[in-house]
């Protein structure tokens, strides 16, 4: 029955958001390489996500980002409906456990969900150690062998507002923690006792030039640097001139790589010396912000950076989202599209199908659009008859058996998601015969 219930799904969504091959990987020689990754990409199965005590809105809604540690092959999710990280076997599909450990949950104030002071919010792990970030300002670290907290530290926000994204160098035992909804932004540097999981703050990095927010930070070890995407750092808060920029082990912003007409958010490590910026804006051909209602037609992109030379290579097709993600299992990006031109729009008025784009990262091309979906939010969010939006902004892959888990708000459209579930995508095994 569950085959058969995926199988109409499918079909369903093609007709919604259409597979598309792009390029010169859609033909000819293409094929044959895109058949030797494992062919297309659908929608395997999905893990319901049951709602706990904390959750007032009966169904996963609000949640932020995703992480798969391949040594464990377990991935986890900010799950802020729920006030819990929940914890999936990502080769097996099942939900292990939830992890509570005092989460914020869901802030609403005066009837108005408030993301900035809502969590969980970024999550890495690091067997044993899982590092979870907070509202307000603050960062935990969690045994994974007894799921209890180890240590808990404040990033020292004025404003009380959430530390938000993150990323872990496990060769120095350091954090590097944004707040991004203070303004200005910043970063923390947070060192980790990599033998007792407790944390120690360091270093902040203000970021005054981050004029409309900060977003996902990576770890890189061939260079030794973080890099972190800023949407916005000409002053305003257009996203038209953003920027990645480069942050030694000491706290020292060394370079900043321009990124125009895109708003740099996800951000994820790839082969080589490149990066994928996942970009959270979709701008025109005219190079103005896209009006659905308008008479230019849209230009969505993701950008690929080589951080040795600064060089960007837009990659067309695809976005807005959020969090990206490289799988060196079959060489392709993940990319979430909750805020692409495909989707229902006015997206807080409507529901329906967003995209999730696969790009070939050697050809630098997008390979294919698969669906997912978005819920518009009903009310204020804090009853049971109300709940805040959800969106298909969050994106991990398990390298070892090549599944992507996207996180989808619930609906009835997904298979055993009522209350909520991770989709898992991937090839069938036909397809890689």
């Amino acid at each position: 029955m569950m085959k058969t219930c995926v199988r109409t799904l499918t079909l369903l969504l093609v007709v919604l958001v259409p597979v598309v091959l792009l390029g010169a990987r859609a033909s000819g020689a293409g094929d044959d390489d895109h058949r030797r990754h494992g062919g297309a990409v659908k929608l395997l199965t999905t893990v319901p996500i049951p709602p706990t005590h904390e959750n007032l809105t009966n169904g996963l809604y609000s949640f932020d980002i995703s992480f798969v540690d391949p040594s464990t092959q377990t991935y986890y999710l900010a799950d802020r409906s729920n006030a819990v990280v929940d914890v999936v076997d990502a080769q097996a599909g099942t939900l292990v456990r939830q992890i509570a450990a005092d989460f914020t949950g869901v802030a609403v104030v005066n009837g108005v969900v408030q993301g900035g002071q809502s969590g969980p919010n970024g999550v890495v792990a690091a067997f044993p150690w899982l590092f979870v970030t907070d509202a307000p300002s603050r960062v935990v670290s969690i045994d994974l062998e007894t799921d209890t907290l180890v240590s808990s530290v404040s990033t020292g926000g004025a404003d009380n507002l959430r530390a938000d994204e993150l990323a872990y160098d496990p060769q120095d035992g350091l954090l590097l923690v944004i707040n991004a909804n203070d303004m200005p932004p910043f970063g923390t540097l947070i060192a980790v006792d990599q033998a007792t999981g407790q944390l120690t703050v360091g270093t902040q990095i203000p970021l005054p030039f981050a004029t409309n927010g900060a977003e996902q930070p990576v770890w890189d070890p061939r260079t030794h640097k973080f890099y972190l995407s800023i949407p916005e750092i000409s002053g305003n808060q257009t996203n038209r001139h953003g920027a990645v920029i480069r942050i030694s082990t000491t706290g020292e912003v060394e370079a900043q790589y321009p990124i125009d007409l895109c708003g740099p958010a996800g951000l994820t490590r790839g082969p080589d010396h490149e990066l994928l910026v996942g970009c959270n804006t979709v701008f025109d051909t005219a190079g103005n912000v896209w009006n659905p209602a308008g008479d230019v037609t849209a230009a969505p992109k993701e950008v690929i950076l080589d951080v040795q030379t600064g060089h960007a290579t837009d990659v067309p097709g695809v976005g807005a989202g959020d969090e990206v993600w490289f799988n060196a299992g079959d060489g392709h990006y993940y990319v979430t599209g909750s805020g692409s031109p495909l989707r229902p729009t006015p997206a807080a008025a409507a529901q329906g199908a967003s995209a999730l784009g696969v790009i070939d990262a050697e050809a630098q091309q997008l390979l294919q659009l698969v669906p997912t979906f978005n819920v518009p939010a009903v009310g204020t969010g804090n009853d049971s008859t109300h709940h805040p939006a959800g969106t298909a902004h969050s994106v991990a892959a398990n390298a070892k058996n090549n599944h992507v888990l996207v996180a989808l708000a619930a609906n009835n459209v997904f298979p055993n998601c009522l209350t909520g579930c991770i989709a898992v995508y991937g090839t069938s095994d036909a397809d890689t015969d």
